[in-house]
């Protein structure tokens, strides 16, 4: 079955809260460049809140584009290539001083790339692998986990 609006909204909250938390906790600690690990925790986990933010904003056009194709799904190899524009999107909200808790210029740019770059792939392979053990229904009820 195809994932749903809410499906899809339900699946990207639990693998940004979980997944990528879980991962940030584990990745902060070797970003280049950050200073002190307490600022950096809180720095990332920004981040992070800004790609999860954005990213529920992006799933509306997403799914509007998605019903002019048959099957009303992307490919795997395109829902991969939308890290770029949500990774762009991400960087100028945090670069430019409007993510909460960041100063304008605050995050090196190598920094950002290596958290948002791994954490997306984490996620990417997580939906795609192990999310399909404990949620055998997933695909069944429209991508909703609840």
């Amino acid at each position: 079955m195809t994932p749903t609006l809410i499906g899809r909204l339900q699946t990207r909250v639990f693998l940004i809260v979980v997944i990528g938390s879980i991962w940030t906790a584990i990745i902060t600690p070797v970003l280049p460049g950050m200073g002190l690990l307490g600022e950096t925790y809180a720095v990332t986990f920004a981040i992070l809140g800004v790609v999860g933010v954005g990213g529920l904003l992006w799933e509306l056009p997403y799914h509007a584009i998605q019903q002019f194709r048959w099957e009303k799904d992307w490919p795997t190899a395109l829902g991969l290539l939308t890290a770029i524009n949500e990774g762009l999107l991400a960087w100028f909200i945090v670069d430019l001083g409007f993510a909460p808790g960041i100063e304008a210029g605050g995050v090196p740019l190598p920094a950002f790339l290596i958290h948002f770059l791994t954490t997306w792939i984490v996620i990417f392979l997580f939906a795609n692998g192990p999310l399909r053990v404990p949620a055998l229904r997933h695909r069944y009820r429209g991508g909703r986990l609840v």
